[in-house]
């Protein structure tokens, strides 16, 4: 029998920790946002001698809106990431296979995340990776189309633009409702392995939809995901 990723040493010393700092945080007074998946892509996990996405936690302070100006004075290495963000309609239990997963999404949008990775994560540094939630600063959402839940992708086009040039032209994005719904399975199940649960009301940010970009003071990035809706966010020094 396949072990899970949790039984990895790392990853279960890393998860505890964040997950016991997420509790402190709602504990004293903070409101949860939902989730991040991060190091999808098989290169990063081998990389990382993994076997599967990790996760970190979004907290409602995080939260920006659209066309927001943001310091990043003290940042090492601001990067940001265009990505699908689904939401979260029904509680999701460990375990959940597709059909159940798929029900409990209601609706997808546009999500912009900023990260500030300040060492390039290693096999090594895994535990401390995910004990610091992964890199996670902030995060921009769009409009949650309710009209595609369940996780109904077909007509999506997205488009990327930095500082006023387009990054990615209009193109439908690669992942597949099936791979959504995984990530949503497989986050079930690490939290379940925790002692927590994905909840009715939570957002999953599903991974970035091309290679995140460095960012510096003075950038600007704007990500469309039509026909639901447009965000963007500005770097400034400070």
């Amino acid at each position: 029998m396949n072990s899970a990723p949790w039984d990895d040493p790392r990853i279960a010393r890393g998860m505890a920790i964040q997950l016991q700092r997420r509790r402190e945080r709602l504990d004293a007074g903070e409101k949860a946002l939902g989730w991040k998946v991060a190091f999808t892509a098989a290169a990063a996990m081998e990389r990382l001698r993994t076997t599967a996405p990790l996760f970190g936690f979004l907290m409602q302070r995080a939260l920006l809106a659209s066309g927001a100006t943001v310091s990043v004075a003290g940042w090492a290495n601001p990067v940001l990431e265009p990505e699908i963000a689904v939401h979260i309609c029904k509680d999701v239990p460990a375990g959940a296979d597709r059909a159940v997963a798929a029900a409990a999404i209601g609706g997808v949008g546009p999500a912009i995340e900023l990260v500030d990775p300040d060492r390039q994560p290693t096999a090594e540094t895994l535990e401390e990776t995910l004990a610091g939630n992964i890199f996670q600063r902030n995060i921009v959402l769009g409009k949650n189309d309710t009209s595609r839940a369940g996780c109904a992708l077909p007509g999506l086009v997205a488009r990327v633009v930095k500082n006023g040039a387009e990054v990615v032209p209009p193109a439908a994005p690669a992942a597949t409702a099936v791979e959504l719904i995984d990530i949503v399975r497989h986050l079930a199940g690490t939290l379940g392995a925790f002692g927590e649960i994905l909840r009715a009301g939570q957002l999953i940010i599903t991974g970035s939809i091309v290679t995140p970009m460095p960012m510096r003071a003075g950038d600007g990035l704007l990500f469309e995901l039509q026909p639901i809706d447009t965000i963007s966010v500005k770097l400034s020094a400070g």
